[in-house]
């Protein structure tokens, strides 16, 4: 079996788990609060704005043997460069204070899945973080634009409020097919072994974001 499809397998566990997060199944039907996707906006905001550095991070500590490896980095970072400005356009579309967001402090869960990204960069493998890109577009495709357009019927907002999610849910799906293939050149067991650590402590991680969002 591919490692790729092993992955799926050995992480379904924890990907159930977060996806029967209560407001993850209200956003799927479209049962949030303008308040609640606000929140969810800033905290997305305060993780994205992370991407490229941490993308940046991830190629530079990568080992000569995953040389291969840095060259997708480089265009998962040309594809996502700017991508956190996107959501403060959204949160300026849904009523709220982008310059109010840009200034202020992640949630704790936020902050901690953040801190754990670079963690694994620096101190364990660098190929671990693919395991976070697995968890957040793996996530995008599943659940992005069907809660987007819930969300958006509920809450009466214009599509101008919904790019980053929209968005994902469609360019994501080409995400995951590259990432599909870059995980299946994974060949080494020590490798493998930091994806799949990785992705289960993100399912984890993540989900924890949107419990911090319900008080």
């Amino acid at each position: 079996m591919p490692f790729h499809d092993r992955l799926i397998a050995s992480t379904a566990a924890e990907r159930d788990y977060m996806l029967a997060i209560p407001l993850i199944q209200r956003a799927l039907a479209g049962e949030v609060s303008l308040s609640e996707y606000q929140r969810f906006l800033q905290q997305a905001y305060h993780h994205v704005r992370h991407t490229v550095p941490l993308l940046m991070a991830c190629g530079a500590r990568l080992p000569d043997r995953l040389g291969w490896l840095r060259t997708a980095t480089a265009k998962y970072i040309e594809e996502e460069i700017g991508h956190e400005e996107w959501i403060l356009d959204d949160i300026a579309a849904a009523g709220g204070d982008p310059d109010a967001v840009r200034t202020s402090m992640p949630a704790p869960a936020t902050e901690l899945m953040v801190a754990y990204a670079y963690d694994t960069i620096n101190r364990g493998n660098p190929a671990g973080f693919f395991g976070m890109v697995l968890v957040l577009e793996g996530t995008s495709v599943n659940l992005a634009h069907r809660a987007a357009g819930a969300i958006q019927q509920r809450l009466n907002l214009p599509d101008t409020a919904f790019r980053y999610l929209t968005s994902h849910g469609s360019v994501d799906q080409e995400h995951i097919r590259f990432l599909e293939t870059l995980l299946n050149r994974l060949d080494e067991p020590g490798d493998q072994a930091a994806v799949t650590h990785a992705a289960r402590i993100f399912f984890r991680l993540y989900g924890d974001i949107f419990r911090s969002i319900t008080p």
